[in-house]
């Protein structure tokens, strides 16, 4: 099968759904209500034909030349290398009360509005063409008819001069615009809801995309595309390694640590040295000469630092070295996407061996999107790092902290390969702590009970309790025909 020749839409994001970009010299619908993103997609894309050396010609059908530009100008866009066929309707067009209308093939000569476009685009050659918006057409014809038959042979006109061609409709439920999507090669769906900004691919002829809805952003740099994270597009070769924690016993109860491509969910109430425990095994893969990162939505950086440092975690020191990252999330400022991206960056480019979030609930509530889907993306996400070998620690505040034993609060118990739980116990009138493991696929574990401490020396995991019973009831017994 013959190579499709593809061009950039000049968004890397976009590409990648596209598979490489849209395929040359066919024509696209770029759809979605008035403040889409519309026209920035388009200034993406005609501006990536300049840099890659093309002309790229812009027919505006609708906004002046001068506001374009201006508009351009304040998203950062250097317009000056493409080229404007200004149509849109002037002040002496209502004070004159003219009209016009749109050409057929055969009627180049016959308007004025088809002679200036034929002309320009002689002139030109143009590889790349951006039509905003083709639905300002329809006002012009005296029915769909005309319509439809006039726009086959605008979008044939430009395509026999070989130009790859993006035009947008604003579409509405009086003004459907279910015609164009049938006439265009490919259709780009844009959205806007309460969850954020979104973008679609339903249809790309003659060529591969990647489906699902992906999140799309725009900031004063114009717009980032995010696609959905499919794990089973991603994958590397690794080799299978175990990652200590440093103490002893607790990588006794592990059975030697945490399996290099493996998810590890540990659980606790709050203040029970989750996040610590987790940063022990940070600190060993930093030991190695490897990078972590620590995505942080419950807790900020400095109080981490200082806790951590406080019980000899060198935390400055890693960030320093180069061997951790500390990523605060605002909250509600990411998509699952955008999130998964950032991950995937650390990943791929850092070449980052083990992540930690803490923690699920706080990704729920930061993260925007429903509950249910958001831990759905979380699985993706933790299925992608799995398959690109890296280590990976969820934290997950149980809300309990005595009564009826909770290994999860947030029913994700199933993403996990590793359950390790700390847990509260009253014992000998005094609160502790104590550790243990419920769940290990790769392996063994010890299917004990440990006393656990977070003290100015560190973490010090004891001996297995071997005559307490009950202790996840909160409210253990001794059973004194047991030793010790």
């Amino acid at each position: 099968m013959t190579e499709l020749s593809r061009v950039s839409t000049g968004i890397d994001g976009l590409d990648e759904i596209l598979r490489g970009g849209l395929v040359a010299g066919r024509s696209y619908l770029l759809r979605g209500e008035p403040g889409a993103g519309k026209s920035i997609l388009g200034l993406h894309f005609l501006t990536a034909g300049v840099d890659a050396g093309e002309t790229s010609l812009y027919i505006n059908l609708e906004e002046p030349t001068a506001q374009v530009r201006d508009n351009a100008e304040s998203l950062n866009f250097d317009v000056s290398g493409i080229e404007f066929l200004d149509l849109s309707p002037s002040s002496e067009f209502f004070a004159e009360d003219q009209s016009y209308s749109v050409f057929e093939s055969s009627e180049v000569e016959q308007t004025p509005m088809a002679k200036r476009i034929t002309e320009r685009v002689t002139e030109l050659q143009p590889d790349r063409v951006f039509l905003d918006p083709v639905t300002q057409f329809r006002y012009l014809t005296s029915d769909e008819y005309q319509f439809r038959k006039q726009i086959i042979s605008f979008l044939r006109y430009l395509k026999e001069n070989d130009a790859t061609v993006l035009f947008t409709s604003q579409w509405s439920e009086t003004t459907p615009d279910d015609d164009l999507q049938f006439l265009a090669d490919g259709v780009i769906e844009l959205s806007q809801s309460e969850h954020g900004r979104t973008l679609e691919v339903p249809k790309l002829r003659g060529s591969d995309k990647q489906g699902g809805t992906h999140s799309l952003t725009i900031s004063a740099d114009g717009i980032d595309v995010y696609p959905v994270l499919v794990p089973g597009d991603h994958t590397a070769t690794f080799e299978s390694d175990v990652l200590k924690s440093g103490v002893a016993n607790l990588d006794s109860l592990l059975d030697g640590g945490l399996e290099q491509g493996t998810v590890t969910v540990v659980s606790g109430p709050t203040g029970v040295g989750k996040t610590t425990t987790g940063s022990l095994f940070m600190t060993q893969a930093a030991a190695q000469g490897e990078r972590s990162v620590i995505y942080m939505f419950e807790e900020n950086e400095s109080t981490f630092r200082h806790r951590s440092e406080a019980i000899g975690i060198p935390v400055s020191e890693m960030v320093e070295e180069g061997t951790l990252a500390i990523e605060e999330i605002e909250p509600l400022e990411f998509s699952p996407e955008k999130f998964a991206s950032m991950v995937r960056k650390e990943v791929e480019q850092r070449d980052t061996s083990v992540v930690m979030l803490d923690g699920i609930k706080g990704y729920t509530l930061s993260i925007q999107g429903d509950e249910k889907e958001l831990i759905r993306k979380l699985h993706a996400l933790g299925r992608y790092l799995k398959n690109m070998g890296v280590t990976v620690i969820f934290l997950d505040e149980v809300a309990s902290v005595s009564g009826e034993f909770r290994p999860t609060e947030s029913g994700i118990s199933y993403l996990a390969d590793n359950i390790l739980f700390l847990r509260y116990a009253e014992m000998g009138s005094e609160i502790g702590k104590v550790v243990g493991v419920l769940k290990k696929r790769v392996g063994t574990y010890e299917r004990t009970l440990r006393p656990f401490n977070i003290g100015a020396d560190g973490i010090t995991v004891g001996d297995p309790l071997s005559n307490v019973d009950d202790l996840l009831s909160g409210s253990p017994s001794l059973d004194p025909g047991r030793e010790e």
